[in-house]
């Protein structure tokens, strides 16, 4: 038995060199399109993250006007007793003239380099 067993080891043979570095190469190839693809998606999802606080906060200014008859700034959208906002906005800024019968939205970096123009109501 101990004899089939160290023929059967010196018949096999292991990988080249040659063909350990070719693997290593595809490998490396991937690794590189892998990175390249990820950060695309870093930057698809803070232009994502930007547009959605836009809708929730012109979705709150619409909720503050149903109630009270006039859009609100952002600490009015945050404190009682009309807190639709859990947080302030951080990628948005909310302006409200005087006599607040209308609001608009600006972006705030990082989203400015994402989105051009105003985050218009």
């Amino acid at each position: 038995m101990l004899t089939k067993l160290r023929a059967r080891a010196a018949e096999e043979s292991g990988f080249t060199l040659v063909e350990l570095l070719i693997v290593i190469a595809i490998l490396g190839v991937l690794a590189g399109v892998v990175v390249f693809s990820v950060a695309g998606v870093s930057d698809n999802s803070q232009a994502a993250s930007c547009k959605t606080e836009a809708s929730t906060v012109k979705a709150a200014e619409e909720a503050y006007y149903v109630k009270n008859k006039s859009y609100a700034t952002a600490t009015e959208l945050t404190t009682a007793p009309n807190k639709l906002l859990g947080s302030a906005p951080t990628l948005v800024t909310i302006t409200v003239p005087a006599g607040a019968a209308s609001y608009s939205l600006a972006w705030v970096a990082p989203c400015t380099a994402t989105n051009t123009g105003q985050a218009t109501p």
